[in-house]
């Protein structure tokens, strides 16, 4: 391991938001700062604030961001003597700090031996049981043979968890409730395990039935001191990634929170780490807790920690990475208030949370709470990395004013020209459940269809303010006062409302189903109008470009396609004509059909791997297959065909 040492220069292994984030840190502690960025980065923020960049590759994060040799020589290059690895890509890799001590080059975090032991799934639940920490019962052998497994996964009982050993972030890792769905889950989480990590090797885990996922924040130097900031509660979570986060968790009591801290602590101790780290433990209602894994790396959600407590865990990184001692002890941790986070993602929650990429023609985030991005108007958002774009977290006296002020937030958020899940975390954070505290690992699970729901009525109500906006708003008022019928279309849904725009701005929408629409548009600066509605004055702003619209309206958003002059669609809208479109940019992971091949309506086709998750593609009718125009390795953007059928 590197001895500390002092440093200048601090290279940033990473992109976007987080690389962003320790800049301003290192920044202030008077360290220059380098970025790597790949080809289609060259004009990201965090490339944009650096005090150098080096480009060191291709768009795939094989080709850059995971390539040692190159960020090496980037270090080199500008004479960055230290390297902070962030989260995800190769913070958790063992190669990145031994290649760092091979340099000379100062690792901020811990060394590869607590990389390799706490990296390993299985491993560090073997550490963990012989430092006395609770540990879910479960499988973690050597053998991994499919026939060996399935009789684990029996004997441990069903439900179970796979997971891959090596990675995080959801990758590799099932639900699996039956027995004769064991071995489907089992080969898909080893397929994307394998893309994802270049490892394939899985455990298994007892499923403990709705538990509360809540983690442990460490600190240690290299003097042998550590200290833990108190939990974080991440148990709002979508295919087993986090989307709200916050401290401390409604569920923990001082009392256990210093059991779970004094846990944390020993098993840092045990096996002689230093840096930061993060301890994640399920945690059952009768105030049980079980270890799931470590982190040795900052964690996303890191933010919330550090507005509860007034540390900044990045600087405590780098005073750690030099060879300094803590500045603090156990008792000097203190906490105030409460702070939540959520993940503003290019995603559609209407689809499955299907990632989204291309351009963000709009983004203006709230002064009033925090924002972490790399983001600014007209940014490209590619499809080859996580589908995360900000973070935005709240701070208030009690967990409740903290929920609030980050509603607001999200609300006067704007966010245009990709879709993203803000209006679903405005709903989460609305919900009962969550609001009275007792969200648990299953609320998506359980409440998704309350929470798509609210989507989906407030749907038509904006397909109708989005007409009168296109008639009597930015750029496009209409005199005459006739009847004009418009054509918008949001996912499967289509929407016909009919336009009457008078000279005065005034306007009548009326739409099959709905009670008649009155308003009047009263001035418009730009793509943002005032106008009068209900007997209520209210802003919306409407951006437009060739095929879509999207309305910004009382704290939501949403973009229509503009069908109103393009010939009407049946079967390929419906799915019927045999052709299997691409959902979303991303590389062609595998190709499970030839010419030829009879298929089943539902029936698997083609996997396409976008920001480092799967997504199966498969048959919407039963035929024959009569083209495959992708093979494995290429990259498809959306709606691209990439199989066509011959219904049978």
């Amino acid at each position: 391991m590197t001895r500390p040492k002092s440093f200048q220069k601090l290279l940033v292994a990473n992109r976007g938001e987080i690389a962003v984030r320790i800049m301003k840190t290192a920044r202030t502690m008077g360290y220059g700062t380098v970025a790597i960025y790949s080809e289609p980065d060259a004009k990201a923020e965090h490339v944009r604030i650096a005090d150098e960049a080096v480009c060191i590759g291709m768009a795939a994060p094989s080709e850059s961001y995971l390539k040692i040799a190159a960020i090496i020589d980037a270090a080199r290059q500008t004479g960055a003597d230290a390297i902070h690895p962030g989260y995800g890509f190769l913070a958790e890799n063992e190669d990145l700090p031994i290649a760092c001590e091979q340099a000379g080059i100062v690792f901020v975090g811990p060394g590869a031996e607590a990389i390799r032991n706490m990296g390993d799934k299985a491993g560090a639940k073997a550490l963990m049981e012989q430092a006395g920490v609770p540990c879910v019962p479960g499988y973690q052998g050597e053998d991994q043979d499919s026939d060996k497994l399935l009789k684990e996964a029996k004997r441990i009982g069903f439900p179970v968890m796979i997971k891959a050993t090596a990675g995080g972030g959801g990758r590799g890792m099932r639900l699996v409730l039956s027995e004769k769905d064991f071995l489907n889950h089992l080969q898909s989480a080893k397929s994307e395990a394998r893309t994802a990590f270049g490892n394939d090797v899985v455990l298994l885990e007892k499923a403990i039935v709705n538990p509360r996922h809540v983690e442990i924040q460490v600190m240690a130097d290299h003097h042998g001191n550590a200290i833990h900031c108190g939990e974080r509660d991440c148990s709002v979570q979508r295919r087993h990634q986090k989307v709200i986060e916050e401290a401390p968790s409604p569920a923990v009591d001082p009392e256990l929170r210093e059991r779970m801290g004094k846990a944390s602590i020993d098993a840092v101790r045990a096996i002689g780490y230093a840096g930061a780290g993060t301890f994640e433990y399920l945690l059952d209602g009768d105030g049980n807790f079980f270890f799931m894994e470590m982190n040795t790396r900052l964690q996303v959600e890191h933010p919330v920690t550090e507005m509860i407590t007034g540390l900044d865990l990045v600087e405590l990184q780098l005073r750690v990475a030099a060879g300094e001692k803590l500045p603090l002890d156990q008792i000097d941790v203190s906490y105030s208030g409460h702070a939540i986070e959520v993940r503003l993602c290019a995603e559609d929650p209407a689809a499955g949370f299907m990632p989204q990429s291309g351009r963000l023609e709009l983004w203006e985030p709230v002064s009033f709470v925090r924002v972490d991005h790399a983001l600014r108007s007209g940014a490209e958002i590619p499809p080859f990395y996580d589908s995360m774009i900000a973070k935005l977290i709240a701070h208030g006296c009690s967990r409740d004013d903290a929920r609030r002020k980050l509603v607001s937030a999200l609300d006067h958020t704007v966010a245009i020209g990709l879709r993203t899940n803000k209006n679903f975390l405005s709903d989460c954070l609305s919900h009962s459940v969550f609001a009275e505290g007792r969200a648990t690992t299953a609320f998506i699970a359980d409440h998704g269809d309350d929470l798509m729901a609210v989507e989906t009525t407030r749907e038509a109500r904006a397909a109708m303010i989005t007409a009168a906006l296109m008639r009597a708003g930015p750029g496009n008022r209409l005199t005459h006062g006739f009847y004009t019928p418009l054509r918008l279309a949001r996912g499967e849904r289509a929407f016909a409302p009919i336009v009457q725009a008078f000279r005065n701005g005034a306007c009548h929408v009326e739409m099959s189903g709905e009670e008649p629409l009155e308003l009047c548009v009263t001035t418009v600066d730009g793509p943002r109008v005032t106008l009068e509605l209900n007997g209520a004055t209210s802003k919306a702003l409407l951006w437009q470009d060739e095929t879509r619209v999207t309305v910004h309206y009382q704290g939501r958003s949403y973009d229509f396609l503009d069908l109103t002059f393009q010939p009407t669609v049946a079967a390929e809208v419906a799915g019927g004509d045999g052709k299997v479109r691409a959902s979303m940019n991303g590389n062609i992971v595998s190709v499970d059909i030839a010419v030829g091949d009879t298929v089943e309506k539902g029936q698997k086709l083609v996997v396409v791997e976008a920001m480092k998750m799967e997504h199966t593609h498969a048959s919407t009718l039963s035929g024959t297959v009569t083209a495959v125009n992708v093979t494995k390795g290429m990259q498809v953007s959306t709606h691209a065909v990439l199989v066509e059928i011959d219904a049978a």
